[in-house]
């Protein structure tokens, strides 16, 4: 189960939008590179400020946002021409790119620490990777959970308004961040796994 099965909803709610965005000449492509721009100045930023627990509440705000957004540039893709082989690779680099930079900052908050969070980044860049291979072989992208994008989206999301309302975070949440590794390499392997059944 992953938030992932949600998205057909969720792409009927914004489907006005992104009429209304086509209808203004926005492309795939403008809403991909923009949605990782602002990912990672917002990164950068919470990096830097990590003290200032305050500032964390934009992230689920962002993480939210970013979420719609990575829906828009598929509709735009598939509902109005505007796929490409570039658009293809934005969609993937940007999303692991992205992902990195919004974790990023929780290296600096205790109770976690950069090894944990770096280890976490890298897995999670892996299961992205093992999604993509099944593609590649001619069996379609991998989106098997349980820790898919949408799901890690919610997660830090939920830690990010926490430490905004609360000033800082308990220390029991670093054995939960160390169990989402785990979790991590069982999407992988369910990527894996069931990219070769399909074959």
């Amino acid at each position: 189960m992953s938030i992932y099965a949600l998205k057909p909803r969720f792409q009927n709610l914004l489907r006005p939008g992104v009429r209304y965005l086509h209808g203004k000449g926005v492309t795939a492509n403008q809403v991909t590179l923009a949605a990782c721009a602002v990912s990672v100045l917002l990164g950068v930023v919470l990096a830097l400020a990590a003290g200032h627990s305050g500032l964390f509440w934009l992230l689920p705000v962002w993480l939210f946002v970013r979420m719609a957004l990575n829906a828009v540039d598929g509709m735009l893709a598939r509902e109005f021409g505007q796929q490409s082989a570039l658009g293809g690779y934005l969609n993937e680099i940007t999303d692991v790119v992205a992902d990195a930079a919004l974790y990023l900052p929780f290296a600096f908050v205790a109770p976690f620490g950069g090894l944990q969070i770096g280890l976490l980044i890298f897995v999670a860049a892996m299961s992205e990777f093992c999604g993509v291979l099944g593609q590649v072989h001619g069996n379609g992208r991998r989106y098997d959970g349980p820790l898919g994008k949408s799901d890690r989206a919610f997660i830090f999301g939920a830690l990010g308004l926490w430490y905004a309302l609360a000033g800082s975070l308990p220390g029991w949440l670093n054995a939960v961040m160390w169990l989402l590794l785990p979790l991590l390499l069982w999407t992988c392997w369910r990527r894996i796994h069931n990219g070769l059944k399909a074959a």
